[in-house]
C-alpha cells in the first residue's frame, strides 16, 4: 500500500516519540512547515530538508520519496546509519572505532 510523504514523517517521528516542535527543532525547520510537510498532500521540501528529516528518523531519503516502499528494514538501518558516520569528524569516527573493536573482542 502506497504512503505519502506526510504519512511516512508522521508515522516515524511518532514512532521515535518525537513531537512536531522537537523534530522541527532539530532539522531547522518551523513546526508549521513540518505540520505542512505532514498533512498537506503537495508539499514538496528541498532536498537538504528530506536529507535533515531521513538522518534524525534514522531511514534513507530514497524511503520517504518512494511511496511505495514499505517499512524501513534493517538494510535502510543500516544505510541511515553509514549516512551519518560519514558526517562525523575524525574524532568521532576513532571513537565508533573503538567501540566496535571492544565489541568485536567480547
Amino acid at each position: 500500500m502506497a504512503k505519502s510523504l506526510g504519512e511516512k514523517l508522521r508515522t516515524l517521528r511518532k514512532e521515535k516519540k518525537l513531537t512536531l516542535d522537537g523534530l522541527a527543532e532539530t532539522v531547522g525547520i518551523s513546526k508549521s512547515y513540518l505540520w505542512e510537510l505532514e498533512n498537506r498532500p503537495q508539499a514538496k521540501p528541498s532536498a537538504e530538508i528530506l536529507d535533515k528529516l531521513a538522518i534524525e528518523l534514522g531511514v534513507p531519503m530514497a524511503y520517504l520519496l518512494d511511496a511505495d516502499a514499505t517499512l524501513p528494514g534493517q538494510n535502510h538501518v543500516d544505510e541511515a546509519f553509514f549516512r551519518n558516520y560519514q558526517k562525523l569528524g575524525s574524532t568521532e569516527k576513532e571513537q565508533l572505532r573503538r567501540i566496535l573493536d571492544t565489541f568485536r573482542k567480547s
